[in-house]
């Protein structure tokens, strides 16, 4: 028994002697002028999130916020010897409305702080979209290529590769019809095989498509420039940081495509893919 006693007083003693390590290099940690300085200096280099706007059913994304991972940037630092802004270690901060967190709204433009727009292509069942990609490719710009199920069906090669090439693939279903069972099968391949991030619905007249994309975690797009029957006069008369772009894939975007590149970078807006320009 008095064994017993001694062994149980030893495990005590460890114990003891673990929490009092710890503790003491934890005040150690807390008096270093490394910590101390990151403490004083942390407000300055924090960024309040902004929330998404939300206005009936349509949304505009919000951006994250960013504050110093002091725990981190303190280990950092520490190796060096020396505290330095440089070595700052973030984190990022959700907004309270999030993008992410409704799936049910249709998305109308990206956040305008962020000085991007994005073209998005509409290609229907028979479109040759070589031309446009020969295009974007040239100008090393990212484009966004909703198709259809026949035209996947078509050209199941053609759109993993654009995938890879890092232009995005919406979903149109069968002929803009979310209701067929070829959008499930669409929506699969592309994130299984495609290994896409996010996927995106456009918006039809019919309000069943946003609550089907919804719960298959896809966004709905409702671009807030869809051009018709002049694109480099729309684009002019509507450009905004933020804008989604919407094109048919025809002679008029092939022959003026390159046209309206220009004029978007010569209004010093980067053009990226829907994940980026929608990215908070």
């Amino acid at each position: 028994m008095k064994k017993f006693f001694q062994y149980i007083g030893m495990i005590c003693l460890v114990g003891f002697s673990f929490f009092y390590t710890e503790k003491t290099v934890s005040v150690v940690k807390e008096l270093d002028d490394i910590m101390i300085q990151i403490k004083e200096e942390q407000n300055l280099y924090q960024l309040e999130p902004t929330s998404a706007i939300i206005d009936g059913d349509t949304i505009i994304p919000g951006i994250y916020g960013r504050e110093i991972d002091v725990d981190k940037s303190y280990q950092k630092m520490r190796r060096l010897g020396q505290y330095h802004h440089n070595l700052l270690v973030y984190k990022k901060t959700k907004p309270e409305v999030s993008l992410s967190d409704n799936y049910d709204k249709y998305i109308i433009r990206g956040n305008k702080n962020h000085k991007m727009v994005s073209l998005i292509f509409i290609v229907n069942n028979n479109d040759d979209i070589n031309k446009v990609l020969s295009i974007l490719n040239k100008k090393k710009i990212k484009g966004n290529f909703f198709i259809t199920s026949e035209w996947f069906s078509n050209n199941n090669g053609l759109t993993i590769s654009l995938i890879e090439q890092g232009h995005n693939i919406g979903n149109l279903g069968s002929d803009f019809d979310y209701q067929s069972s070829e959008y499930i099968w669409m929506d699969t391949i592309i994130k299984k095989i495609g290994k896409q991030k996010k996927l995106f619905c456009y918006k039809t007249d019919n309000k069943k498509d946003l609550e089907t994309c919804s719960q298959n975690k896809n966004y709905t797009v409702a671009p807030n420039i869809v051009v018709n029957n002049y694109p480099l006069i729309e684009v002019k008369d509507k450009l905004a940081s933020g804008s989604m772009i919407a094109f048919q894939v025809n002679s008029s975007i092939e022959r003026e495509l390159e046209l309206i590149i220009n004029y978007i970078e010569s209004k010093d807006l980067k053009i990226v893919n829907l994940i980026e320009l929608l990215e908070e």
